[in-house]
């Protein structure tokens, strides 16, 4: 074992940073319980729900809960590399962050018991390119780090965890739970929860573009590497939309079109890439400053 020369938090104490901020902020919008949630209308709600609605609403709530126990279970490695490289500002956010993601498995967990009545075959839902994605290309890079900590791997994992992951797939499904919900006023217990985890994963996003923006300002030749990665998953992330939307045609049992959700996520997509893309040749005083913007407009959008 190697022995520890000193603890930062004594010899020089903790930087007022980015994610020191992000940490304040998990702190004070993220404690919250899926245990606590009430779930008593969405029950009420459910029966009345055409069998169509009830399997698209099951069918998204079983793809977010795989998605969400894969996050969780493949997070470690990266906590792990930031731990080692002395990064304490960083880790201690990314505590907050395994720890929110747990949560989010367990409000998926509870809806499809509670209030879905335990669907079996759950499963069926995985399509191919779901498959790909959360079966193989994240644990991959994810895990990679465990060998291979170097700023190029971790490009890998925030690209594929991050940025595609949870900046296309996760917040477009977001929306789309969003636009089925709200307007007919379903299951607001899950629309409570839904709107907990919506505000934890932008912070979770709002790390990883720092994160890949902080590596890529320190040596520009990565972002080659950045945008390689994101443009290798992205025609997965926009193949596994068009999956999902098989059972239904062009058009969802609630009314949400297959353009729309793939210009979302296309959209979606475009705003991180040239985000992180403008971090070549900055210091990291202009990355901090960069994040700080961007959190300001996520907060007053």
């Amino acid at each position: 074992m190697t022995e520890r020369e000193r603890f930062l938090s004594t010899t020089q104490g903790l930087r007022d940073c980015f994610p020191l901020r992000l940490y304040d902020k998990a702190k004070r919008l993220g404690v919250w319980d899926p245990s606590a949630l009430d779930l008593a209308r969405d029950c009420e709600q459910w029966p009345a729900l055409s069998q169509e609605e009830q399997a698209a609403l099951t069918q998204i709530a079983s793809l977010f809960l795989a998605g969400e126990e894969g996050v969780t279970l493949d997070l470690l490695p990266l906590v792990l590399t930031i731990a080692r490289e002395g990064r304490l500002e960083e880790e201690l956010y990314l505590t907050t962050f395994l720890f929110e993601e747990g949560k989010h498995t367990q409000l998926f967990s509870r809806f499809l018991t509670e209030v879905a009545g335990s669907p079996a075959g759950l499963e069926r839902w995985h399509t191919p390119s779901y498959r790909t994605i959360f079966y193989e290309e994240l644990p991959r890079s994810m895990n990679a780090l465990l060998d291979d900590p170097s700023p190029a791997a971790q490009v890998g994992a925030a690209a594929t965890y991050n940025m595609v992951v949870e900046g296309v797939l996760a917040e477009t499904g977001y929306q789309v739970y969003h636009d089925a919900l709200v307007e007919r006023d379903l299951l607001p217990g899950l629309r409570e929860g839904l709107a907990h985890v919506k505000r934890d994963e932008s912070r979770h996003i709002a790390y990883g573009v720092y994160l890949l923006s902080r590596l890529v300002a320190a040596d520009p030749s990565l972002w080659d590497l950045v945008a390689t990665r994101m443009e290798e998953l992205l025609p997965l992330a926009l193949a596994f939309v068009e999956e999902t939307y098989e059972p239904w045609g062009d058009v969802t049992p609630f009314g949400i079109e297959r353009d729309t959700v793939l210009t979302w996520a296309t959209t979606q997509f475009q705003r991180r890439f040239e985000r992180i893309e403008r971090a070549r040749g900055r210091s990291l005083a202009e990355i901090e400053a960069l994040a700080d913007e961007d959190a300001s407009v996520a907060s007053s959008s």
